[in-house]
């Protein structure tokens, strides 16, 4: 275990004059306060702050960030508090050790909800301070290079936590080598069989290429010292779970995969990177596709370097990054190579790379329970990614995957809320396109639009989804809030009472609600009867003395035609769908029929359906069509047709109902004798005069003997 002074020393290759003090009174404390606890493992547990300590001074990171290292447990599993770490060592490393404590007695019913309550306290502190996620990767290496001591089924639970949540957090603020580390370990526990499997294969590649790495090496330093480019080339070996994820995403067998071994080449300045690339291009031929620029437009999470594949002296593939040692840096050790990281807080200017993750933990507050904010946190932090651009040249990074309509909600949740469409290249495409690097994304908008709840399923970012989600919620509640001021005017009318939103408000502690929206919406939804909001208003006022709205037929001759509620489709202000069976059309009498927390049914009102769901508890509305000429919709109905059973017939029934401008929806037969059949078809028309017209037709046909409407 590591000594007080082999710490200080540690801390003081990298930084002149160490605060000794600190690092001494932090070590000490921790010990006492850990005490004789041990580690799964038998070890004293006190070895594992000092092991993260011991990481982060490998990173290079300064000595409160030790400090806190050495404390960030004390709080968790010892009897110290944040008030005596504040009064020992300040309120900034008290804050940060507070940011990496588990809360242990949330009152959450999932082990979900638990652990994504956790991760939201955790990417608030490191929202905050970047320090809290260095030292919280760091403790959870530790944890993962030690994890054999656990039960089996404790160390998957915590290596597939690690791969969805840390690993990603570690490549998004560029700490590749950590991010590789914590990937193979989790590897080796989710996947054993393929973790040895890969193993194998890549240490019998490198036995028997050894030799022509060194080769390639060396031919290029040669080959770039001959055109006066001064530089350091390096081989490397795609990592386990790298070549395991490529094979299983590309169907391809270890021996199919071409980039296992890939070169480095170091040079000075960014100038010298292109010359090299200019170089290398002309030496040996570029594999077509395989060129990217990372340094004119670097990563989110600040890496810089140029990718090219090339065929090599053997004509075998090969990779190669071209890069400086400044650029190398951030590659390897990501936000902690960042120099303003290691003088403290006080004058850091954010890199890209913090301020992304910000962006991003912002986004990810938006998430409405712990499940969708566990869901949208996996899905942002992947950092698998393509750079597309707004008209005006704006760079929008999105997942791989992600479509028009993540671009939209990236820009901006008002514009991804009202897209209707979009313009990739300058030409019209669907929503749910692919996007490829390099697009150019003009977003088609529309002030009447929401966005359909069926997106959702299409969509690859957090911030997409939980905007849909929410919108969805939104425009549902709004139909059933609208629906119930139409059913509160109606009732107040017939009480012959007076109804506005002021006198609403005053009346919501005797309802115990908090908003009008709020009763508006349950009265909607059937949940609160209507009554109920009158004598909340009228207090004196006897239930006995109001016209329930209950018992209202089509044929209820005390309602005028403008008293009843207006109904114009599935598109309209109101949550409205139509009966299954059968339907209705205008033209129909209709019912509406109106059953908690469901919105309104249409029915015909010869519907025979309208006496059983009464007696379940369904309330009838008094309502009315009212088609809107402009903007024609179609609407549901069943036919049931006898006919003769033999060829072409099926042909002929879609014939007439298609020259008639009919939408067939689905359609049932059953063979009643060798010569009949039945059909039956839910058709879309416009309305009772269209549906008549189908049935003439079909009934004048020599195959037909009898046709009839369903109505339920």
């Amino acid at each position: 275990m590591m000594r007080q002074y082999e710490l200080v020393e540690r801390v003081a290759n990298y930084i002149d004059t160490p605060n000794e003090a600190l690092l001494n009174q932090a070590y000490v404390y921790a010990m006492q306060k850990h005490g004789e606890q041990k580690r799964a493992s038998g070890d004293p547990y006190f070895s594992h702050p000092l092991e993260v300590a011991a990481i982060l001074t490998d990173l290079h990171l300064d000595e409160e960030t030790i400090a806190v290292a050495l404390l960030h447990d004390t709080i968790e599993d010892t009897d110290a508090t944040r008030r005596e770490i504040d009064e020992l060592f300040g309120e900034r490393i008290g804050h940060l050790v507070e940011g990496l404590t588990k809360l242990k007695r949330l009152d959450l019913v999932t082990p979900q909800a638990k652990q994504a309550e956790n991760l939201r306290r955790l990417l608030l502190a490191i929202s905050d301070d970047i320090r809290v996620l260095l030292v919280k990767l760091s403790d959870r290496l530790h944890n993962m290079r030690t994890l054999g001591a656990m039960r089996p089924d404790k160390c998957k639970r915590i290596a597939t936590e690690t791969m969805e949540i840390y690993a990603p957090l570690a490549g998004r603020i560029g700490m590749q080598d950590l991010r590789d580390e914590l990937e193979e370990l989790s590897f080796k526990y989710i996947n054993p069989e393929a973790y040895e499997a890969v193993i194998g294969h890549l240490e019998e590649l490198a036995e028997k290429n050894k030799s022509l790495t060194i080769e390639i090496s060396k031919n290029l330093e040669t080959k770039l010292a001959e055109a006066g480019i001064k530089a350091r080339v390096s081989s490397r070996q795609k990592k386990p779970y790298s070549v395991f994820r490529k094979m299983e995403s590309k169907g391809l067998t270890f021996e199919q995969l071409s980039d296992i071994y890939g070169f480095r080449i170091i040079v000075n300045s960014e100038e010298d990177c292109y010359r090299a690339l200019g170089f290398v291009h002309m030496e040996w031929a570029m594999v077509p596709g395989r060129f990217k620029d990372y340094i004119s437009v670097p990563k989110q999470n600040d890496y810089q370097s140029l990718h090219t594949t090339v065929v090599g002296p053997a004509r075998q593939r090969v990779e190669l990054q071209i890069r400086t040692e400044q650029m190398h840096g951030v590659a390897e050790y990501g936000i902690a190579a960042h120099p303003t990281y290691k003088d403290g807080v006080d004058n850091v200017l954010e890199s890209s790379a913090y301020e992304s993750l910000r962006k991003t933990i912002e986004q990810l507050a938006e998430g409405d329970n712990p499940e969708e904010f566990l869901e949208h946190t996996k899905l942002e932090l992947f950092l698998d990614q393509v750079f597309c651009f707004t008209p005006k040249g704006r760079i929008i990074a999105l997942p791989k995957g992600a479509t028009p309509v993540d671009f939209a909600y990236a820009v901006h949740t008002d514009i991804g809320n009202s897209c209707i469409g979009c313009k990739l290249n300058g030409k019209i495409m669907p929503v749910i396109t692919e996007l490829q690097n390099g697009d150019e994304v003009d977003i088609i908008r529309s002030a009447q639009q929401s966005p359909p709840a069926a997106w959702e399923s299409v969509v690859a970012t957090g911030k997409a989804r939980s905007s849909i989600r929410r919108a969805s919620r939104q425009a549902v509640r709004k139909q059933y809030s609208t629906l119930g001021a139409r059913i509160l005017e109606r009732s107040f009318e017939k009480a012959d009472k007076l109804y506005n939103s002021e006198l609403l408000q005053a009346a919501l502690p005797r309802l115990a609600r908090e908003t009008v929206d709020d009763v508006l919406a349950e009265v909607g939804r059937n949940e609160m009867p209507a009554e109920n909001v009158i004598l909340a208003i009228y207090p004196d006022f006897t239930s006995e003395d109001i016209k329930s709205e209950k018992g209202i037929t089509a044929e209820d001759e005390t309602g005028s035609e403008a008293d009843r509620i207006p109904i114009r489709g599935i598109n309209s202000d109101l949550p409205v769908t139509f009966s299954k069976d059968g339907g209705a059309v205008p033209g129909d009498n209709i019912v509406g029929l109106l059953l908690p927390g469901k919105g309104i049914t249409i029915y015909p009102s010869q519907s025979k359906e309208l006496a059983r769901l009464k007696g379940d508890g369904a309330e009838l509305l008094d309502v009315r069509w009212d088609i809107d000429e402009k903007n024609k919709e179609r609407f549901p109905a069943r036919i049931r047709i006898l006919v003769d059973n033999k060829p072409g017939t099926l042909a002929m029934v879609a014939d007439v109902i298609a020259q008639n401008d009919g939408n067939i929806q689905n359609l049932n037969m059953k063979v009643l004798v060798d010569e009949f059949m039945e059909m039956e078809i839910d058709i879309d028309v416009w309305g009772l005069t269209h549906l008549t017209q189908i049935i003439k037709q079909l009934s004048e046909k020599s195959i037909t003997t009898k046709v009839d409407r369903i109505t339920g």
